[in-house]
């Protein structure tokens, strides 16, 4: 997670934007590739699927929560684009790669027409987001706000060795896009912002050290991420960077705190965070 703050509202911000997404650029260009009608591939996590955000998508696994609202939708419905949106809650890595429970995997959904593919995946590898709801629900369980069989232990290992892991298989995936599309545009999308740069917030109850591990995991991943963009000559869509400001603890949070209200789910992004995001790869096409 960045450790910087990035003065006023909006307009530093979005200025910006293009040039933190172009880290690594592909050398197609990528306007006259996104014509109307032409296929677009979203694949990826929670963070690219979009749960609690009502409607899901007709004929979609309801344990994906694929909204019609993320950032996919938003985005090929201004553009016209033919979207096919394989995004998962709960998925890693590896269910991009290969089939995972009853689902194929989501790379085989890209194929030699496909013109545009956005990726956003590995928090659930390294125990990102999961960690940071176990945690919380642990310290509302202390202070008797939140009954015992809810706290389920949801993080996993953030080591080296998951990191390293993780690193190499979004190169599998970069490499398999190229195989399986040569002539399609791939943007990674980063992790929005979940917690303040300092201090805290009733909407994210952690302990400092939890704060800190959360932190931690946040600019690691950001940084693998920011790595193989540039090393497979990719887009980078830094949704990192562009959120500063919109955590959980703002004024105009971007994400659902935790708990999240009905329907809401803790630590993702809400209706705006994804807006904010589709609104940012649209103006990386018009660039």
């Amino acid at each position: 997670m960045a450790a910087r703050r990035i003065a006023g509202a909006w307009a530093p911000v979005l200025g910006g934007v293009l040039a933190w997404a172009l880290l690594g650029a592909t050398p197609l260009p990528v306007q006259a590739q996104l014509k109307p009608s032409a296929t677009y591939v979203a694949m990826g996590s929670s963070f690219a699927a979009g749960p609690g955000l009502l409607p899901y998508e007709t004929g979609s696994p309801m344990r994906c929560a694929r909204s019609t609202r993320n950032y996919a939708h938003l985005l090929a419905a201004r553009r016209e684009l033919v979207l096919k949106d394989v995004s998962c809650s709960g998925a890693t890595t590896a269910a991009v790669l290969a089939p995972w429970r009853d689902e194929p995997a989501q790379i085989d959904a890209v194929g030699s027409a496909t013109r545009w593919v956005t990726v956003t995946v590995g928090g659930n590898d390294v125990g990102y987001i999961g960690g940071l709801i176990e945690a919380s629900c642990q310290q509302l369980l202390a202070q008797g706000r939140q009954p015992a069989p809810r706290c389920h232990s949801l993080g996993g290992a953030g080591d080296d060795a998951a990191f390293e892991a993780l690193e190499r298989s979004l190169r599998d995936i970069a490499v398999a896009v190229r195989q399986r599309a040569p002539q399609a545009t791939l943007v990674w999308v980063d992790y929005p912002v979940v917690l303040p740069v300092e201090g805290g917030c009733e909407q994210a109850p952690l302990s400092p050290d939890q704060a800190r591990e959360a932190h931690r995991l946040a600019a690691r991943l950001e940084a693998v991420t920011a790595r193989v963009a540039q090393d497979s000559g990719s887009l980078l869509l830094r949704a990192s960077s562009l959120s500063l400001g919109h955590d959980v603890c703002s004024v105009m949070p971007w994400m659902w705190g935790y708990p999240a209200p009905a329907g809401g789910a803790p630590y993702h992004p809400n209706a705006q965070g994804m807006a904010a995001v589709a609104d940012a790869l649209d103006r990386l096409l018009r660039r």
